[in-house]
C-alpha cells in the first residue's frame, strides 16, 4: 500500500532524509520511531505531496507522489504535527469543511461528519469555536478531518501530543480500530505508544533507517541478558545474597517500590541462559513466598539508546581506523 525507495530530501547541503526505503502492507500500522530531527516529519511530508523528493521514489496504492500527487492525495488522510484549524468556525463547521474539501458526497457528508464526531469523542463540543476548546479536542478535531472521507491510508505525526493519559487511551484505540480498514503510519516520541499500538517499527536517526522490525523482534535482537523481576515474602538481604549465589546469575538488585508486599529483585543473567526454574527452586526449599516471577524485556526506549549508541560506536571505530 505505500512504499518508499530510497527516498531523500536535502535543503542547500542539508541532508534530512537519506535513502529511506520501506514498505507498509495494507492494514498494517507502522511506526515512526526517533528524536527531533531524525526525518521522520519530513518524510511523511514527502509521502502526503508536501515536499518533493530530491532523489528517490515513493507510493501510494500505486500512485506516484510526484507524477501523481493529486491521486495520492485523494487516498490519504494527514494529521500533521501542528494541525491548521480554523479557530473562528464550530467544530461541527471546520469538519463539514474538510468533508466538502474532501469531496465527500454531498449526500454522505452530514453521516460522514457524524461519524467523525463520534469516533473522536467531539460530540460535546461540536458547537463550540475552535478558538475556544482545549488543546487535547484540537488533536481530535485535526485527526476527525484526517479521517473524514474514510481513506485508505492514515499518516499521523504525533496524534497523541498535547493529550491527557484517557484522551491518549482513546486514540490508541481508534487508531487499532482505524488500522483494520486502513494502512496507518505515525510517528511518535511516546515509546510505550509505539509498542501498544504498531505491528512493526521503524527507527530513525539522522535522516536515516537504523531498524526495521517488530517491537518483539526488536527486544529479542538487541537484548544483550536475561532479565527477570521476583517478588519474595522472607529475609530481604538473605534472599538478595542467596539469589545471587545462583549459577549464571551475574546481578541482583533489590527494587524500592513502597507499599508492595514483599521484596523486589532484580536478577540478571547472561542472554541464552534460562535461570527461572533455578531461582524458583531456591525460594521454595527455603521456606520463603514466591509472590511474582517472570522475565522482564527491555523497552522501546532502551532499544533506541542500544541502537544509537552502536551507530555512535561504529562511526568511532571508522574514526580510529
Amino acid at each position: 500500500m505505500i512504499s518508499a525507495d530510497r527516498l531523500t530530501k536535502r535543503f542547500g547541503d542539508h541532508t534530512v532524509v537519506d535513502s529511506v526505503t520501506f514498505e507498509v502492507e495494507k492494514g498494517e500500522i507502522l511506526g515512526f520511531l526517533g528524536p527531533n530531527a531524525a526525518g521522520k516529519t519530513t518524510t511523511m511530508k514527502m509521502l502526503t505531496c508536501y515536499f518533493p523528493p530530491t532523489d528517490g521514489t515513493a507510493r501510494i496504492a500505486g500512485f506516484d507522489v510526484v507524477e501523481e500527487s493529486l491521486k495520492v492525495r485523494r487516498m490519504i488522510g494527514f494529521l500533521p504535527e501542528n494541525v491548521p484549524l480554523y479557530p473562528e468556525m464550530t467544530v461541527r463547521e471546520y469538519l463539514e469543511f474538510a468533508a466538502a474539501a474532501k469531496s465527500v458526497p454531498h449526500a454522505d457528508r452530514r453521516q460522514a461528519v457524524t461519524q467523525a464526531l463520534d469516533r473522536c469523542n467531539l460530540g460535546e463540543v461540536e458547537s463550540q469555536l475552535i478558538g475556544t476548546i482545549s488543546r487535547g479536542f484540537r488533536q481530535r478535531v485535526g485527526l476527525g478531518q484526517a479521517i473524514i472521507n474514510q481513506p485508505p491510508v492514515l499518516i499521523l505525526d504525533e496524534p497523541t501530543v498535547g493529550l491527557d493519559p484517557a484522551q491518549i487511551r482513546d486514540i490508541r484505540e481508534l487508531i487499532k480500530e482505524l488500522g483494520r480498514t486502513s494502512t496507518v503510519i505515525l510517528s511518535t516520541h511516546i515509546l510505550p505508544e509505539v509498542s501498544l499500538t504498531c505491528n512493526r517499527v521503524v527507527i530513525l536517526h539522522k535522516g536515516r533507517i537504523r531498524e526495521v522490525d517488530t517491537p518483539e523482534n526488536l527486544t529479542a535482537k538487541l537484548q544483550t541478558v536475561n532479565t527477570v523481576r521476583l517478588q519474595v515474602r522472607g529475609p530481604h538481604q538473605e534472599i538478595q545474597e542467596a539469589l545471587g549465589q545462583v549459577q549464571g546469575v551475574q546481578d541482583v538488585t533489590r527494587l524500592e517500590e513502597p507499599g508492595s508486599e514483599g521484596a523486589i529483585f532484580r536478577v540478571q543473567a547472561p542472554r541464552d541462559l534460562e535461570v527461572r526454574g533455578e531461582l524458583s527452586r531456591l525460594i521454595v526449599q527455603k521456606g520463603w513466598d514466591l509472590l511474582e516471577l517472570h522475565s522482564e524485556g527491555i523497552s522501546l526506549e532502551e532499544i533506541f539508546l542500544n541502537v544509537v549508541q552502536r551507530e555512535v560506536e561504529t562511526n568511532q571505530g571508522g574514526e580510529a581506523a
